[in-house]
């Protein structure tokens, strides 16, 4: 910290050196003689005001937000525009100091303060290009000292040109580019950063076979996100990698200069969905920076990626709460959390009341995302009791807990199986949706001043990469040489990835605190949020397309097998229910919502005592009937299992 305040404070000298150094080669260019020696004399009176002036100005126009390593076009265009400022105030003071009552002439002149312009972008510009060209030069130096690997880059010139950068850098280590291939024509023949592109992806054997004929081997190919887009065709460079014996990373991130450029191997997943929904990231860091936050189930694959994602928008603190030790200790062993200032752990269950409300009192939160759950529809309904100990009182002890610890919101995470549900996982959900959206409805309609708690839910699809996903069940399948196993034909599912899960779960958070204090929101306030994910897929298409993009022929190389619908399991999900009034998102893209729809706190009340009655029993039917007054919708469940029981038969 106090290294990054001393270089800071280095550049601001600079800058401010450099301005009066302007001023005086002005003087001294444009004038000489006793014009020289009477502007030299009062130089001593005018300068320092307009050197502290100019370094107000150079703040404000964001001078010293960046690094001179990464200095590039739009910092040059901050400096002129910063100049441009001290130059019109220069013209301005120039005709006050032509009055009677000062020095009855131009101080400067028009020509000094055209030359000043010019001076000053040259001093304040100059020297940061001429530290990054110093950097580029050692970075290229280094380069060719270091061991690298012989690289072809893959995509259009923006997305190369990005990882050229983080590469000169240091941000990517061990790569050296030896060619480029873009499927843009008019970029044929060209260079980047001193790096030619040599064809398309469509040649990519042609060029490969070239280099090595010049005793440049290339080992290792790298796609950016524009060479993975479904226009590109991207299950073609991938065979074509494979055919070659090549391996093939792509670009995970592409971050301001570079800086944030990660690379990872392909996965199969990668190529799977629509182009991923993206985030308005300035509202998220001006929402989060500085707040406390709390994730239950934050070892899970969800809730961890909740923890990293609220830490790298600038949450001052984050508590892990989860009932695992292992998985607790892994989230607090992962890259970006560990030994990271602000980020703790406890163990403590949902289900023990007490215990939640002291710990939530003593971390005193800003916002609580609520992941902690059981969702696994087969275990929840043989093991129907411990569903509802979980995702119903589990949850009312989170709702509840965070109202007493004074949070903003609380961002409960819910499923699309709590759409007219026919599995436990799905009504314990939607229970635990409408108790929150009770609470909610209940302190708004009471009075209470703006900026009450909110609690609001989140639905997700299929997550890719959570625990219990198809995708990884289908790999491990295919890696295995086959049976893929269906459970029917004709299901479909909405699929999202884990970072687009933890990003709609922060942004509901932003929108609901947002809605709390703003009086006009009426009723208008959103209780329910969900994703974009476009047109669900269908689960066969989806297991025929990882076998052949895994190099097999489905029914050939590798078979599926329909086994037969679960129990709880149903063919299609929806996103919202008949009755849910939707709700217009002004500003946000990617996200819908709904209003609430729900049983008023009395009712929910007795319903509550019910479940405890029944669980303490052991008797499911009087679960089930409760949750059937609660959920009409609940009592269809078994006509839906039966109708997908007797398709998969038929199928």
């Amino acid at each position: 910290m106090r290294r990054q305040i001393l270089k800071t404070a280095t550049i601001i000298v600079h800058d401010l050196v450099a301005t009066a150094l302007a001023v005086l080669l002005t003087f001294v260019i444009r004038f000489d003689g006793p014009l020289l020696t009477e502007r030299l004399a009062h130089l001593p009176v005018l300068l320092p005001p307009f050197v502290a002036c100019a370094g107000l100005v150079y703040r404000a126009f964001g001078l010293y937000r960046t690094k001179w390593r990464f200095a590039s076009l739009p910092d040059l265009a901050n400096i002129v525009r910063a100049v441009a400022v001290l130059t019109l105030l220069l013209l301005v003071l120039d005709y006050v100091l032509v009055s009677p009552v000062a020095f009855g002439i131009y101080f400067f002149g028009k020509i000094a303060i055209g030359l000043y312009f010019v001076l000053q972008v040259f001093l304040l510009g100059g020297p940061r290009l001429a530290f990054r060209y110093l950097k580029y030069s050692r970075s290229r130096q280094s380069l060719a000292r270091a061991a690298s690997t012989p690289t072809l880059l893959i995509g259009r010139g923006h997305d190369i040109e990005v990882v050229l950068r983080a590469i000169e850098s240091g941000a990517v280590r061990k790569l050296d580019p030896k060619g480029i291939l873009s499927p843009r024509a008019e970029e044929q023949g060209q260079t980047m950063r001193g790096v030619p592109v040599l064809g398309a992806v469509s040649d990519l054997e042609e060029v490969v076979a070239g280099l090595g004929a010049r005793g440049v081997p290339i080992r290792r190919l790298v796609a950016t996100p524009s060479a993975l887009a479904p226009e590109a065709e991207p299950e073609a460079l991938i065979a074509r990698a494979r055919r070659l014996g090549l391996p093939l990373a792509r670009v995970t991130s592409l971050g301001d200069a570079g800086r944030g450029a990660e690379l990872a191997p392909i996965e199969i997943e990668d190529l799977l969905l629509r182009p991923t929904v993206a985030i308005d990231r300035p509202r998220l860091e001006h929402f989060l920076t500085g707040q406390r936050v709390v994730v239950t189930g934050g070892g899970g694959s969800i809730g961890s990626e909740i923890c990293a994602r609220a830490v790298a928008f600038g949450a001052s603190a984050v508590l892990v709460l989860e009932s695992s030790e292992p998985a607790l200790h892994g989230v607090l062993s992962r890259p970006g959390l560990s030994g990271r200032e602000g980020v703790s752990g406890v163990i403590a269950d949902i289900r023990d009341r007490d215990r939640l409300f002291r710990v939530l009192k003593e971390f005193r939160p800003d916002y609580v995302f609520h992941a902690a759950a059981l969702k696994q529809v087969p275990y929840l309904e043989r093991d129907w009791s411990e569903g509802i100990k979980t995702n119903v009182f589990g949850s009312v002890n989170v709702a509840d807990a965070t109202l007493a610890a004074g949070a903003r919101a609380l961002v409960m995470i819910s499923t699309d199986k709590a759409i007219e549900p026919v599995s436990q996982l799905g009504v314990t959900k939607r229970f635990a949706e409408m108790y929150a959206q009770a609470l909610d409805a209940g302190r708004h309609e009471a009075g209470h001043e703006a900026g009450e708690t909110r609690l609001v839910a989140v639905r997700f699809g299929n997550v890719l990469g959570s625990v219990g996903s198809v995708v990884p069940v289908f790999k491990a399948q295919i890696a295995r040489g086959g049976p893929v196993t269906l459970t029917h034909p004709d299901m479909v599912r909405y699929f999202m990835t884990v970072r687009e899960a933890a990003d709609l779960v922060l942004t509901a958070a932003s929108h609901a605190d947002r809605e709390a204090r703003d009086p006009g929101a009426g009723d208008q306030r959103a209780a329910v949020y969900v994703l974009k994910m476009g047109q669900p897929v269908r689960i066969r298409d989806l297991a025929e397309r990882m076998i052949r993009l895994a190099g097999f022929e489905p029914g050939e190389d590798i078979d599926v097998v329909v086994t037969g619908a679960r129990p709880g399991e149903r063919l299609n999900e929806i996103l919202f229910a008949r009755d849910e009034p939707m709700v217009n998102l002004a500003g946000i893209d990617g996200v819908m919502a709904a209003k609430p729809v729900f049983a008023d706190r009395a009712q929910l009340s007795a319903w509550l005592d019910r479940l405890a009655a029944a669980v303490a029993a052991d008797d499911r039917a009087a679960a089930d009937q409760v949750f059937g007054e609660a959920i009409p919708d609940f009592l269809q469940r078994t006509g839906a299992a039966d109708e997908a029981a007797l398709l998969s038969r038929a199928g």
